[in-house]
């Protein structure tokens, strides 16, 4: 079957946004979708590709296919007391999303000058590096230093038992070594602003990606690196706004930063579980500086009696002012979480 004009669109929309999980099949998976002929499918790759959309490689039956990159832009800044990051946006990086939506590009805006400020003012680094890349459906930016490592400076600033302690406290929000001139927002909303957000520094490596409505939280060592690179994506058909990322976090009337959501895994240290109150407290740590803590549980199968008294009971006492909300819960884990609030009044 040949595709009507309208169809044909939305072939080539289907075609960008699958591609690159499907490389060798997508004109099969297109065809089959959208019930053309593959003839249909590999007349619209074609076209992809010769405008420059689209890579292809390999021979007929072995054809590959994937995104080019429209832009592909580095740069390297020594850090001086004139560098500043809105200028580095301005000349930089806005320059290569001409065309893009006023939504996505105000998000990238707000992630890039944060991310950058903080390699500026904490990273103790002589350079940062920043890249821009864009294709046709996503937009990357990486802002990467040599310096201190943006977990062990946390680790340290704020006696913190070991990086992954860092990364769980920057996590939550409201965390800065230097209180005087940052709030400790900003790397919170960036992260929940694009679709995924990565960080490496020293040999953690943790990313945030955004899939149907929810978070995928990942953490794994790695290599040890020197300074912290951050990676940012958003796709450039993004929907969501600055205004309705931070809406979400804020309590009106005040529209202050009141209301944080955290994933209880990132408080799981290689193969164990969460069964003690120090563990728990540590979950805790600073949540009485919110109104609303969200707990997701995704990819927690199981924990102890006591880790779940000491947030649901022992904290709601003595904080009843903050709401604590567990979501995702299984089955065993929601049983736990009932069983100890079961006498709360």
């Amino acid at each position: 079957m040949t595709a009507k004009p309208r169809q044909t669109n939305q072939i080539r929309d289907y075609i960008l946004n699958q591609v690159d999980a499907h490389p060798t099949d997508i004109a099969r998976l297109a065809a089959e979708h959208f019930g053309v002929s593959r003839q249909a499918v590999v007349k619209q790759l074609s076209s992809l590709v010769a405008q420059g959309f689209l890579v292809g490689s390999g021979a007929t039956k072995g054809k590959r296919y994937g995104l080019a990159w429209l832009v592909e832009k580095a740069f390297v800044h020594p850090i001086t007391a004139e560098l500043q990051e809105d200028t580095v946006w301005r000349t930089d990086i806005r320059p290569e999303l001409e065309g893009v939506k006023e939504n996505v590009v105000e998000i990238c805006q707000y992630g890039f000058t944060e991310v950058f400020n903080n390699a500026i003012e904490h990273s103790q680094s002589a350079e940062v590096a920043t890249s821009v890349r864009r294709n046709a459906v996503i937009i990357s930016l990486s802002v990467s230093d040599s310096g201190v490592g943006i977990f062990s400076k946390i680790q340290h600033d704020l006696h913190l038992s070991d990086p992954h302690h860092a990364l769980l406290e920057l996590t939550k929000g409201k965390l800065t070594t230097d209180p005087r001139r940052h709030t400790g927002e900003g790397l919170f909303f960036t992260s929940r602003m694009f679709d995924r957000f990565s960080i490496m520094s020293g040999d953690l490596y943790f990313s945030a990606t955004l899939g149907e409505g929810q978070w995928r939280i990942k953490t794994e060592s790695r290599d040890a690196v020197i300074g912290t690179s951050v990676e940012m994506k958003l796709h450039t058909d993004a929907k969501r706004t600055l205004r309705e990322v931070f809406d979400k976090y804020s309590g009106k009337p005040n529209f202050d930063f009141s209301r944080t959501d955290f994933p209880v895994k990132l408080a799981l240290y290689d193969d164990e579980l969460l069964v003690s109150r120090s563990q728990a407290r540590r979950v805790l740590a600073r949540f009485e500086e919110f109104r609303e803590v969200v707990l997701d549980f995704s990819g927690v199968a199981t924990i102890g009696h006591s880790f779940a008294d000491e947030i649901f009971r022992v904290f709601k006492t003595e904080h009843p002012e903050v709401n604590i909300i567990a979501i995702n819960a299984t089955d065993d884990v929601r049983g736990v979480i009932n069983k100890v609030t079961a006498n709360l009044i």
